[in-house]
């Protein structure tokens, strides 16, 4: 009888014990790895697609989220080419990653009518209400929000600042592609029925392929006067070495807003940090990742602009710099 108590209770104790394991176990169990996709409207080779990769790495980073230890991040590059977007698009829903990153207009522009469900951050996209990819900037709604990049204000702010390096400037072509960027032509709109306080003409260049661009760069350099605006549109930036080399052989100044056609030989450009967006849309993806709806992650504007000046191009083109310029910049490449 006593070694009936003894086991009986033994047992009990071994089955209170058992009772126990799964909870120690799941207790020990490593934190579920997660998955964010991204999909770059940009080349792999690109420097300027290696920088962004490189500053959102660096932001999931700083929040906790290494690499094969807690996150797996996906990088897809597709260009502007829809059929490589679809593509990419339709590998994407079959993986049904926990985030997905979505960089420039023509890959938002694809992904959204693909999925109500999977998470989405943009970045680096223009006029995102205004293309119906959210409600609101302060009430997304829905699955989708993220970091614009172009507000139409900079319009003018890129035509003045080619006015203080040429000040024989008469006409300004903003030069895009109305498929991959197709607020422009709105921008222009707005920016010719506001309150000008210079006389020179703009006027919007349309263009679709290489072909175009060149002819277009041979035009304004047949005029005197003349200045280029090569608009932050993924087109624009993917093309930009014809771009460059027409308007060297021309002579024609340009801006834009991306630090990167400086780096590679045009005149200035002004506008956000590519990579601070890049890095600050981290944030975002940690958020979501930990629970929080995009619906209620008001959508955010660009926090940091810079202004870099290429010396050895505005030299090339027979341009003085005033040194009260050049003490606004952010940047000088010589």
């Amino acid at each position: 009888m006593r070694f009936n108590q003894l086991g009986r209770r033994e047992f009990i104790t071994l089955l209170g014990g058992a009772a126990a394991w799964p909870l120690a176990a799941r207790a020990q169990q490593p934190e579920r790895m997660r998955r964010v996709s991204m999909l770059l409207g940009l080349s792999e080779k690109d420097p300027e697609a290696k920088a962004r990769v490189k500053a959102f790495l660096l932001g999931m980073r700083d929040l906790g989220w290494i690499e094969g230890r807690n996150v797996q991040i996906e990088y897809r590059f597709a260009g502007t080419n829809l059929d490589s977007i679809n593509k990419h698009i339709t590998e994407l829903m079959r993986r049904a990653p926990d985030v997905i990153v979505a960089n420039g207009t023509p890959v938002m522009a694809a992904l959204q009518p693909a999925t109500s469900t999977i998470p989405i951050v943009f970045v680096v996209v223009n006029n995102p209400v205004g293309q119906r990819f959210i409600s609101s900037l302060a009430h997304p709604g829905g699955n989708i929000t993220g970091f614009s990049f172009i507000e139409p204000e900079i319009v003018g702010k890129w035509i003045n600042l080619l006015g203080d390096v040429k000040p024989n400037l008469s006409r300004v072509a903003l030069m895009f592609n109305p498929d991959t960027a197709p607020y422009y032509d709105v921008y222009l709109r707005s920016f010719k029925a506001s309150p000008q306080q210079t006389s020179v003409e703009v006027e919007a260049v349309h263009v679709w392929t290489v072909t175009e661009v060149d002819l277009a760069v041979a035009k304004l350099g047949r005029e005197p006067g003349s200045g280029l605006i090569a608009a932050g549109d993924s087109f624009i930036l993917n093309v930009r070495g014809a771009i460059l080399k027409a308007a060297d052989q021309h002579r024609v100044p340009i801006i834009s807003p991306y630090r990167q056609f400086v780096v590679e030989g045009s005149l200035m450009s002004y506008g956000p940090d590519t990579a601070d967006v890049f890095r600050r849309s981290s944030s975002y993806v940690d958020r979501i990742l930990k629970g929080e709806s995009p619906a209620n992650l008001p959508a955010q504007s660009p926090a940091k602009f810079e202004l870099v000046v290429n010396l050895k191009t505005a030299k090339a083109l027979g341009l003085s710099v005033r040194e009260s310029f050049l003490l606004l910049a952010d940047e000088l490449i010589e």
